[in-house]
């Protein structure tokens, strides 16, 4: 699948991703390519029904639809996108406002949760993956203009390491930018958040 990455403004569509587990199945989706509501329960300790649930949910706004398989009994479903945005400059007082708020607050509750079911088992990952993954936060002094560029030199360089799966072929994972994904790569989760401390007492120094 080519990069498709929507800016998403319609409250109810942004209402419908405003919940942990189908931003963590439609991220399966993104990553993994078609799957059946079976495979998404495995992958993000639900359960099939409400797996099921939420992609009939997602399927009504356009982000997820089913996809055609010789085995009947089987119902793959794929997104229907790679990857997507909220509107950081919207009203908050807003319907798009509101619903973008609850999206960013689900996001960050799958994000807390992810992070602790790794380090719950990460003595079972093997030492290579234990000496590569990432704990580190960092205080930064910089200007919007500064952390905006930064956001956009991080960008280019994650971007041609995103994986999405292709319809095609199913279990696969391809590299947005191009290429045959490596037999020992794995779906990494990362996650980077940015803003000020405007609480902090050193965020306005005194002249």
């Amino acid at each position: 699948m080519s990069e498709l990455r929507p800016v998403l403004t319609d409250p109810e569509v942004l209402e419908a991703l405003a919940h942990p587990v189908r931003l963590d199945v439609l991220t399966y989706l993104m990553a993994e390519g078609p799957a059946t509501a079976s495979a998404c329960a495995r992958a993000v300790g639900d359960t099939p029904s409400n797996c099921s649930y939420h992609l009939r949910t997602m399927a009504r706004h356009g982000l997820v639809e089913p996809v055609g398989s010789a085995d009947r009994r089987q119902r793959p479903w794929r997104a229907t996108i790679t990857g997507f945005a909220v509107d950081d400059g919207v009203d908050p007082e807003t319907a798009e406002g509101r619903a973008a708020a609850a999206v960013m607050s689900a996001s960050l509750a799958l994000e807390q949760r992810r992070l602790r079911e790794y380090l719950g088992h990460r003595d079972r990952i093997s030492p290579d993956w234990r000496s590569a993954d990432l704990h580190s936060t960092y205080t930064l002094r910089v200007t919007p203009a500064q952390l905006r560029r930064l956001g956009e030199q991080l960008d280019t360089l994650i971007r041609p390491l995103i994986a999405a799966g292709t319809p095609a072929e199913p279990g696969v994972q391809t590299p947005v930018g191009g290429g045959t994904a490596d037999p020992e790569s794995e779906i990494v989760h990362l996650g980077l958040y940015a803003f000020p401390r405007t609480e902090a007492p050193w965020s306005h120094p005194e002249p």
